[in-house]
């Protein structure tokens, strides 16, 4: 039976030339360009062994809300996407004080986002194109954004992210308390089998044309165990097998219809979240972004947005475990240029509720929490 399980690749330091006929293969490659093994960019960029406590704490702070055992909501707030490592700094002091004041009602979480999903063409991100100037220096963006993760944990901030691909994870996952797949990957198997070996809490957004069983089954689906095609931290391939995820849940983001954050829309959101038979977290509620298609990208009706759902709770309605909201130092957005050509603090990817609108309305989604406790 040996035989049959392949070549035995553990004697070859360098394959054979000849094992691939040219003609056949990377027929539209350019180039390639190797990037060192994960290892080495943990090893220069280490978490240490407070951090390393601070984040399984701070994932299991997480889990205990979306599995209803912490009366507190989850805020994940932050850029849209990082695109200047020295603003992602400041921004994150402000954030990591404003979280310590309102830590009794609210967990906050950084959002971190270093891949930007296109629905065409445009700038993919810090990792993709560091320099936003279509040089694509993926080595130098990947070391960045494991370096901002680093500076954002470090100040006891738990970081969100976007797994957009299932090789970006093994470079930054270690510093990670929230993730989540996309409205454009949420029906995907490749990302269904990555959520279900990931080690924090995974959230799936409802599909970009508003439906939101593909979400519901992924919520389901990487509970379970897998078996896939993956590299481990020296960058050899493998084949992964494991053990399922059960902190899987749903995010609502509204459509290309329009908005679905409203409490008929969050109803029967959970209605086909129990038709599903997901476990966990969804058999007590979901995640609110008040981005994307809950605001048709204003950032004016974004803020509006997390206001209503922060009324909403204090009113007593059950099943919001928790909103999204795109801050950033200054409002709105601008075009994608060299670092130097940019105004700081300013998105250059969606529109972002500006500081001082993020930190009123965090204040009042706080007041809000409080006051369902106490109506309880």
């Amino acid at each position: 039976m040996a035989a049959m399980r392949g070549p035995d690749s553990s004697q070859d330091s360098v394959l054979d030339a000849n094992a691939v006929v040219p003609e056949t293969v990377d027929v539209n490659i350019r180039q390639l360009d190797p990037i060192p093994a994960p290892r080495y960019f943990i090893k220069e960029l280490p978490l240490t062994e407070q951090m390393g406590k601070q984040v399984l704490e701070q994932r299991a702070q997480i889990r205990d809300i979306l599995h209803g055992r912490d009366d507190r909501m989850l805020a994940i707030v932050g850029p849209c996407s990082i695109h200047d490592p020295k603003a992602a700094h400041e921004y994150a002091t402000r954030l990591a004080e404003l979280a310590d004041e309102l830590k009794r009602d609210l967990l906050i979480v950084m959002r971190v986002y270093f891949q930007k999903p296109r629905t065409t063409i445009g700038w993919k991100g810090l990792i993709n194109d560091p320099d936003i100037d279509g040089e694509f220096d993926i080595r130098k963006g990947m070391w960045l954004a494991r370096k901002v993760l680093c500076d954002v944990v470090g100040m006891g901030l738990p970081a969100a992210t976007e797994w957009l691909d299932p090789i970006t994870p093994q470079y930054l996952c270690d510093l990670v308390s929230w993730g989540a797949i996309g409205a454009r990957n949420t029906e995907s198997q490749v990302h269904r089998e990555l959520a279900s070996g990931l080690s924090m809490p995974i959230g799936f957004k409802n599909a970009t044309d508003g439906s939101v069983k593909p979400a519901a089954d992924s919520c389901y689906t990487a509970a379970f165990e897998h078996h896939f095609l993956s590299i481990n931290l020296d960058g050899h391939v493998i084949a992964a097998e494991t053990k399922g995820n059960p902190d899987c849940h749903l995010v609502l983001r509204g459509s290309n219809h329009g908005p679905n954050y409203d409490a008929e829309s969050v109803a029967a959101a959970l209605r086909d979240l129990h038709e599903s038979k997901a476990e966990g977290p969804s058999k007590h509620g979901l995640i609110i972004d008040a981005a994307h298609g809950n605001c048709g990208k204003n950032e004016v009706v974004e803020a509006a947005v997390v206001e209503n759902i922060a009324e909403r709770i204090a009113g007593g309605e059950r099943g919001i475990l928790g909103i999204m909201m795109e801050s950033f130092l200054k409002g709105g957005h601008q075009a994608p240029a060299p670092l130097a050509q940019l105004e700081y603090g300013q998105s250059i990817t969606d529109s972002c509720v500006p500081w001082a609108r993020s930190e009123e309305v965090l204040r009042k989604l706080a007041q809000a929490v409080n006051a369902r406790r106490a109506a309880r």
